[in-house]
């Protein structure tokens, strides 16, 4: 590629000047920073895959031995995201060879007719596992609806009984995303056991249970939350940091230490585009977005964008593609 001088001499805003080899060093070291920026990245596509692959073979050997597994999925009213989510459970379970059946149900619905209905696959035999879509319409109390559903049943995780076997260390269903930040760890290489790991936020769905799970592979575990004081210190001692606070830009650079494991969780809407966006963070060794929104139950797990200081305190960002440089104050993501 043929570049005139006076581009060389003014590209990232620094002079390469005249000397030679000058330019080829600056390159070289571009494309180390790509490479390593590139490595840190934890593929949680492939690690979905992976696991869907897996459960598919698993339900073929229940096939063969004459078993089946069925989900029932309930969705009440026409929420934009809540069909792509219902709509992607159906071809996750088609996948891997679970049966699926579902209630799309007006938005008029009561909450008695959905109470019956529940009720109704509670007692059925052919039925698995009962998943309600959430959020509900207003005039239905989400609490008494998820309280209705039988443990046994309650693959969201979300039923008392269920919260109170994993407190305690009981088999049982546990809150999706959480098990699969989990799973993304493992899966990685990443070690847990005698790890200081930091949860950003104490949501029932997200922060409580995953604060559980890491302090069940031996983790130890602090919470933070809007009343935490000196939050960055806090952080900065993390090994592994989750962040699940649900506010976009509220992780910056200096959150986190040099070759800390940081965990994205999250999705928002900015204008008309709803996408993952974990901006992570600085000298991180690994660095993913999870995209499996709260309540959504999606296992898409999806790249993070990565912001890495230079020993010069500058950010040499990788964003979905295009590198820029930021200064090392600059918010870095959607959380």
């Amino acid at each position: 590629m043929c570049i005139e001088r006076s581009s060389r001499e003014s590209l990232g805003g620094k002079r390469m000047g005249t000397v030679p080899g000058r330019w080829e060093y600056y390159c070289s070291r571009k494309r180390k920073e790509r490479n390593w920026i590139m490595e840190l990245l934890i593929d949680g596509k492939r690690i979905s895959r992976e696991i869907k692959d897996e459960l598919r073979e698993k339900m073929a050997e229940l096939k063969a031995r004459g078993e089946e597994r069925c989900l029932a999925v309930i969705q009440v009213g026409d929420d934009p995201a809540s069909c792509v989510y219902v709509r992607n459970k159906k071809k996750a379970c088609e996948y891997v060879g679970i049966k699926s059946i579902s209630w799309e149900m007006p938005a008029e619905t009561t909450e008695e007719a959905l109470l019956e209905l529940i009720g109704e696959l509670n007692g059925r035999q052919d039925v698995n596992g009962i998943l309600v879509q959430l959020p509900l319409p207003g005039h239905i109390d989400e609490d008494r609806v998820l309280l209705a559903i039988a443990p046994e049943k309650d693959v969201d995780g979300f039923h008392p009984v269920s919260v109170g076997s994993l407190s305690i260390g009981r088999p049982g269903y546990v809150s999706c995303t959480p098990a699969g930040i989990i799973q993304l760890l493992k899966r990685s290489g990443i070690e847990i056991e005698g790890k200081e790991c930091v949860v950003l936020g104490r949501s029932n769905i997200v922060g409580k249970p995953m604060a559980m799970l890491l302090l069940r592979e031996n983790g130890t575990v602090t919470v933070c939350h809007s009343r935490t004081k000196n939050l960055r210190e806090i952080t900065r001692r993390a090994d592994i940091l989750v962040a699940a606070v649900g506010k976009p830009g509220f992780v910056e650079a200096d959150f986190v230490k040099e070759g800390a494991v940081v965990i994205d969780v999250g999705i928002h809407r900015r204008g008309k585009t709803v996408r993952g966006c974990g901006f992570c963070i600085c000298r991180a060794e690994s660095i993913c977005h999870h995209s499996g929104t709260r309540r959504s139950r999606s296992h898409d797990h999806r790249h993070a964008h990565v912001k890495l200081r230079e020993r010069d305190g500058r950010v040499v960002s990788e964003e979905w593609g295009r590198r820029k440089q930021q200064g090392p104050k600059h918010g870095v993501g959607d959380l």
